[in-house]
C-alpha cells in the first residue's frame, strides 16, 4: 500500500518490506536510518546490496533472509538503487515462506505503474514510501520546526525566502544546512539573511542560481559558465540533476497552476521569463529526460561531467529557441 510519513511510523515493525524510493536521495537515506534505529537493527544482522548485485548474490540473499539472526534479534536486507527491472527477483525475495528479516528496497523516481511500484503499492504485508523534493510547501514547515526545535525562535523573512529559494533539492543536506545555521545563531536565537548568506556561501549559491535559472530563461553562456564553477568545486552530477528537476517541477506547477511562488529577488525575473516561455508538455518531457539522465549516470559508466554538460547544453538552447519563437 501507498504510505505516508505516519504509516511509516506506525507500520514498519509489521510489514515484510517497504519500498522507498524518489528523487530525494536525502530523505531515501533518512527512513532507511529510521528504520534501522527503530527496529534496532544490529551491524551484524544488516545485510545490504546493490540491486546490480542481486543475480550473482543470490544464494547469499536468500540464506541471510530466511534463516535467523545467529546474534539474536531482528535482521534486516537493504537493496539499493531498485528499479523495474530487479521486480521479479524482489517478489521472489518477500514472497518466501521462510522470510525472517524485514526487507528495505530503496531506488530513484520509480514511474507509476511500474513493476516494483505496483509490487509494493498492491501486495499485502508491503508499504510503499515515495520520497520527493522538498518544494515551498513543505520547506518552510520544514525549517520552521528544525530551528525551533533547536531554540531559534525568529527567522527574517527575507532569510527564510533565501532558504527556500536555495535549498530542498535534497533532504540531507538541508539538514546539514540548518544544523549549522542553530549553531551560528545560537547566542541570539534569530536567523536574519547576513546568517543565511554566511552560512550557505554566497558564491555556491550564485552559481546553481545562474545554473537552474539561466538554463531555465535561455541564457546559454551564463548556463554553462556557472556549470562549469559547479563541476570546478566538485559538485556531484547527481546532486545537480535533482536539483534540475525540483527547479523544472517547480516551473510546471508555476505553468500549470499560474501562480508565481516566493522567490529571491535576484533570480525572480529570470523565472517570470520562463514561465512565459516553456509550455507545460515541453516541461514535462523535461522532468522524463532528467530521469533517463539520473539512470543514465548511475548505470552507464559514461563520465557523468559529460553527461551533464551536453544535456544542460541542450536544454538551454532549447529554452533559448522558445524565448526567440515567443518573441516573434
Amino acid at each position: 500500500m501507498k504510505w505516508k510519513d505516519a504509516d511509516f511510523n506506525s507500520g514498519i515493525e509489521s510489514v515484510r518490506a517497504v519500498l522507498i524510493y524518489g528523487p530525494d536521495a536525502g530523505q531515501v537515506d533518512e527512513y532507511c536510518d529510521r528504520a534501522i534505529a527503530k527496529l534496532e537493527i544490529e551491524k551484524d544482522n544488516l545485510f545490504a546490496l546493490d540491486s546490480d548485485e542481486l543475480r550473482e548474490k543470490q544464494d547469499a540473499l536468500f540464506a541471510e533472509s530466511c534463516t535467523p539472526s545467529m546474534f539474536g534479534g531482528r535482521k534486516m536486507v537493504l537493496v539499493s538503487n531498485a528499479g523495474d527491472a530487479s521486480a521479479k527477483q524482489i517478489a521472489e525475495l518477500i514472497a518466501h515462506p521462510g522470510l525472517c528479516a524485514t526487507v528495505i528496497v530503496t531506488g530513484g523516481d520509480l514511474r507509476s505503474g511500474g513493476g516494483l511500484r505496483s509490487l509494493f503499492e498492491g501486495g499485502e504485508n508491503l508499504g510503499a514510501l515515495a520520497c520527493y523534493t522538498d518544494d515551498a510547501r513543505t520547506l518552510e514547515p520544514l525549517i520552521r520546526n528544525e530551528l525551533a526545535a533547536a531554540g531559534i525562535g525568529r527567522i527574517h523573512p527575507d532569510a527564510m525566502a533565501y532558504m527556500t529559494a536555495h535549498l530542498g533539492g535534497d533532504r540531507g543536506i538541508t539538514r546539514g544546512f540548518l544544523t549549522k545555521i542553530a549553531l551560528y545563531v545560537n547566542d541570539k536565537k534569530t536567523v536574519d539573511l547576513d546568517d543565511v548568506e554566511k552560512c550557505l556561501p554566497d558564491s555556491a549559491a550564485a552559481d546553481m542560481d545562474d545554473f537552474l535559472y539561466s538554463l531555465t530563461a535561455g541564457h546559454i553562456a551564463q548556463t554553462m559558465t556557472a556549470l562549469d564553477r559547479l563541476l570546478y568545486d566538485n559538485a556531484e552530477p547527481n546532486m545537480l540533476v535533482r536539483m534540475l528537476d525540483g527547479h523544472f517541477k517547480k516551473l510546471l506547477t508555476a505553468v500549470v497552476d499560474g501562480q508565481l511562488p516566493r522567490l529571491f529577488w535576484k533570480v525572480a525575473e529570470k523565472f517570470n521569463n520562463a514561465v512565459k516561455i516553456w509550455p507545460a508538455a515541453e516541461i514535462t518531457n523535461v522532468l522524463i529526460r532528467l530521469n533517463e539522465l539520473e539512470k543514465q549516470l548511475r548505470t552507464t559508466g559514461m563520465p557523468g561531467e559529460v553527461l551533464l554538460r551536453d544535456f544542460a547544453l541542450k536544454l538551454s538552447v532549447r529554452a533559448a529557441r522558445l524565448a526567440i519563437k515567443r518573441r516573434n
